[in-house]
């Protein structure tokens, strides 16, 4: 069992939270183990309860626990995943410290080299993926919701087939927060995104050809970036419009 060190008594929970985090991460506790009691771990860090449940609930926060309430409850660790880092994002966005060009820039930027892997790292399974999520984007579409989930698909899974985990978790978040973008600027038609848009990209992959799936990701992110800006730019003349109006 992992036995904790005692903590001093200045930033108490911090450290708390901290050897807790590291117990996670190093593999001492993993997803959906049970951690000990509040009681059992003040005993063990030497610190008041207080200070025990002011960690949980900032790991909690943080995504690497859930408390759950019964007789079978308790607080239990979670699986990590690529959320977190979108939350962050989104956050940031939400706080005006990302900007939608600036979006667009790290889209272009780093898109085409998760193409070029991808083209690089095909196979029979990844294709066939690919190829379904292709062919999904030519069906009706009902709603801005089911649209964008449909076309960043096949954004997903070349971020899955490029092989950099790195990679994959900032274009996941990229996604995330182009969805948060879009809804910002309060588009006119749900439907941002037509059909075939990917089409040049997915032909390249398929055909094992890194160079050309680079500059087909790249022209694609550059031309939906425009869009996107555009939306951004008609949303704020609006915006203007109706203030000075008023």
């Amino acid at each position: 069992m992992q036995s904790f060190k005692p903590v001093k008594q200045s930033r108490v929970s911090d450290e708390v939270t901290e050897q807790l985090k590291q117990s996670i991460l190093l593999g001492y506790f993993k997803a959906g183990d049970k951690l000990p009691s509040e009681r059992e771990l003040a005993e063990q860090f030497k610190v008041s309860r207080i200070a025990i449940r002011e960690s949980l609930r900032a790991l909690e926060n943080k995504g690497f626990i859930i408390t759950r309430q019964g007789v079978t409850g308790g607080t239990f660790v979670t699986e990590l995943t690529f959320e977190h880092l979108s939350n962050a994002f989104v956050d940031l966005f939400m706080a005006e410290k990302i900007s939608i060009p600036e979006l667009v820039q790290m889209r272009v930027f780093l898109e085409p080299e998760i193409a070029r892997l991808a083209a690089l790292h095909k196979d029979k399974e990844s294709a066939a993926r690919l190829k379904d999520a292709l062919e999904q984007e030519a069906l009706p579409i009902r709603s801005f919701a089911e649209d964008f989930d449909i076309k960043t698909m096949v954004h997903h899974i070349l971020a899955e087939m490029c092989g950099n985990h790195f990679f994959e978790a900032l274009e996941r978040s990229l996604m995330v927060l182009t969805r948060q973008a879009i809804q910002a600027v309060e588009p006119e038609t749900p439907f941002i995104h037509p059909a075939g848009m990917h089409d040049e990209v997915v032909e390249a992959v398929l055909a094992g050809e890194p160079d050309l799936a680079n500059e087909a990701m790249k022209k694609h992110a550059m031309e939906f970036g425009e869009s996107l800006i555009n939306m951004e730019n008609a949303f704020r003349a609006k915006k203007e419009g109706t203030w000075i109006g008023s």
